[in-house]
């Protein structure tokens, strides 16, 4: 083992004790940390027994076993803990010295203390990590961004235990400054609650409307499974229908239906809404969580409240074609309304922001990973201003060639009362970005009339305002405009 690591980790919890190994089989030398002593002993004394670790017991003991620069990561709780531990770090540090921060925080956070430790001379790296722990072990995606000069520093490390495509590429690269890492995690996460919420509607139609049972729709997962919904989800779903209790029943049958989450995808929601993007299929993902959550209310409103008892009589290959169709178009205005959000953050805080890029970096290692990743970056090669993916021909073809199977889904399940927040927002998204002529005349002339909040005329220059006097009462005076 060498005199100094190449690395230091504080925080061993899950993700932090298979990324420790991570970078030991890669041949770092690695010094692990964590507030809990006991927890540093026994991963000495277990996983790490044998291996290029060292464990430290104190923040001192760890600062000084590192290599110059110093290179840290921290896989601790988002939030004042990350504050914390850098406090602590801060009296044993030097300029040049690095600090990572590889949990799922916030991007203002990151941005804030990339500004804090510049003024300490030391170089900040926030970077999102995707995989889960058999990622974290194997090789996650891993999407940093915060003090462009740490990236010379930190890269070797970073691209070498993280997902490589076939060609070896790594599904690490520079995303850009400040807080952008953060955000193309939070952004990834939104997409993953996204795509999560389609299967789960999935899942319910094939189960409560076509009557199927859990091997079945095992059968129909693994089947997309082999084609254009190819996708870590689809395959670990495809693999949970299959999986039997003690008693040789379905254990997904078995599971208490109230979803939790860790606050990523209202993160992106809420981020969405500031920058004015209509983020409608992850809003009602994360929606459709808190909704669950009312487990005891919904038990009393299925006593009280009446609804059409679900009824299938036609071709059920037909409906499960059909609804392939509304899942893979639903999946493409998901990813879509994502890389808006992230084109307009770019504008919003001057990052520059490569999405080609950003999706090889999800090809690999991470929750979404999916086989339609590599045409994201094609889209974007070839027209790297492209707005919306709709508007890239392979995209447009695909989502109109699935209209047709979209719709009738859609309408069976609306009839049927199967919810299906997520496939339904889409398909009005999509409907909405094609129609040229929105009724928001009607809903300006509305707030001009109780606000005069003005409005614009189509037959006069954009920018122009204008105000009535709807009720001849209201007077010249106008308010102010506010456009998202």
């Amino acid at each position: 083992m060498n005199d100094k690591s190449d690395i230091g980790l504080i925080g061993l919890a899950v993700m932090g004790e298979n990324l420790v190994l991570n970078m030991a089989s890669h041949g770092y030398t690695v010094t692990a940390y964590n507030r809990s002593i006991d927890r540093v002993e026994r991963f000495i004394e277990g996983r790490a027994k044998d291996q290029s670790i060292r464990g430290a017991y104190s923040i001192k003991e760890f600062v000084d076993s590192l290599g110059s620069p110093r290179k840290i990561m921290l896989m601790v709780k988002a939030g004042e803990a990350v504050d914390t531990v850098i406090e602590e770090l801060l009296p044993y540090l030097s300029a040049g010295d690095i600090i990572i921060d590889g949990g799922n925080t916030h991007f203002p956070d990151t941005s804030r203390r990339t500004a804090y430790l510049r003024e300490k001379g030391i170089h900040f790296v926030g970077t999102g990590v995707s995989g889960g722990e058999e990622g974290a072990l194997t090789g996650p995606s891993i999407m940093p961004g915060g003090s462009p000069e740490a990236w010379p520093a930190v890269k070797p490390i970073l691209q070498d235990i993280a997902a490589k495509l076939d060609d070896g590429t790594p599904c690490c690269d520079w995303v850009g400054e400040d807080g952008a890492g953060h955000f193309v995690k939070m952004v990834h996460n939104g997409i993953e609650y996204g795509d999560m919420q389609l299967i789960c509607e999935a899942y319910q139609i094939m189960s409560d409307l076509l009557g199927m049972s859990a091997d079945e729709i095992h059968r129909v997962f693994a089947d997309w499974n082999e084609g254009e919904l190819n996708s870590y989800l689809i395959e670990i779903s495809r693999d949970i229908m299959a999986f039997k209790d003690d008693d040789g029943e379905p254990l997904v049958e078995k599971i208490l239906d109230t979803a939790g989450q860790k606050g990523t995808g209202k993160w992106t929601g809420i981020t969405a809404l500031d920058l004015g993007i209509p983020l409608t299929l992850i809003g009602e993902a994360v929606f459709s969580r808190c909704l669950s959550a009312k487990k005891e209310e919904r038990i009393q409103a299925a006593k009280i409240i009446n609804g059409p008892q679900p009824s299938f009589s036609g071709d059920r290959d037909e409906m499960i074609e059909n609804l392939r169709q509304a899942v893979f178009a639903s999946k493409i205005i998901s990813y879509a309304q994502g890389y808006l959000l992230m084109r307009e953050a770019a504008k919003e805080y001057g990052w520059h922001l490569n999405y080609g890029g950003i999706a090889m970096m999800w090809s690999g290692g991470c929750i979404i990973r999916s086989s339609f990743l590599e045409k994201i970056k094609e889209a974007f090669d070839l027209n790297p201003e492209l707005n919306n993916l709709l508007l890239d021909d392979f995209f447009r073809k695909k989502v109109e060639s699935c209209q047709e199977g979209w719709r009738q889904l859609a309408a069976n399940a609306l009839i049927n009362g199967i919810p299906t927040p997520a496939i339904t927002s889409a398909l009005n998204y999509f409907d909405g970005y094609r129609c040229e002529r929105l009724p928001a005349n009607l809903l300006q002339a509305q707030r001009d009339y109780f606000g005069a909040h003005t409005y614009e005329r189509i037959d006069q220059p954009r920018g122009k305002f204008f105000h009535t006097n709807w009720t001849g009462r209201g007077g010249e005076t106008s308010s102010t405009t506010y456009d998202v």
